[in-house]
């Protein structure tokens, strides 16, 4: 039994839902988002409460189910508050800038590491340290800030890496001498 996918949705005000078929979207004061309902759940709109059914009671309709309205939550959330990920860069000669539409990244390589604006997100760089993410989609946010982060992850010897703020990395002792 999915205990999310039970959930009653309540639309908060200036939020609006439009539904055509299986295609949903939600628009509110940050922006618009849509997403496409699988087949095997069906969406029940009743003025400012949605709810979501599934076809059968098997495991992979319960999984969905709970998907779905997790999703459909997020949805709600991003186009009202909006979602944002702060990275932190640890280690000698690490650096964060950004340049026009560019984020420039020195993390040890011979080379800069540079990403592209991507549509919908903003990256800002409030020191040289610290990379904020921040846009309407949940999924976005968390794709490019793990992008960002994969350049040079954690190291478990130094903790020398790019890392979320507020993570904790498990720490390794080094070798032992003779």
């Amino acid at each position: 039994m999915s205990r999310i996918g039970n959930k009653v949705v309540t639309i908060p005000a200036g939020v609006e839902v439009k539904q055509d078929g299986q295609h949903v979207t939600v628009k509110g004061p940050k922006g618009e988002l849509s997403y496409n309902i699988n087949p095997e759940i069906t969406m029940h709109m009743d003025g400012t409460e949605v709810r979501f059914t599934r076809a059968a009671e098997d495991k992979k309709h319960r999984a969905l189910h709970g998907t779905t309205t997790a999703n459909f939550l997020n949805m709600i959330e991003g186009v009202t508050e909006g979602f944002s990920k702060t990275l932190k860069m640890v280690g000698v000669g690490y650096r964060a800038a950004k340049k026009g539409s560019v984020l420039n990244l020195s993390v040890g390589y011979s080379h800069p590491v540079d990403f592209e604006d991507r549509e919908g997100l903003t990256v800002e760089v409030p020191d040289a340290l610290t990379i904020k993410i921040s846009g309407i989609s949940k999924q976005a946010v968390g794709d490019f800030a793990a992008e960002v982060r994969a350049v040079r992850p954690p190291e478990p010897y130094k903790g020398k890496g790019i890392r979320y703020e507020g993570e904790v990395v498990k720490r390794k002792e080094g070798k032992t001498g003779k």
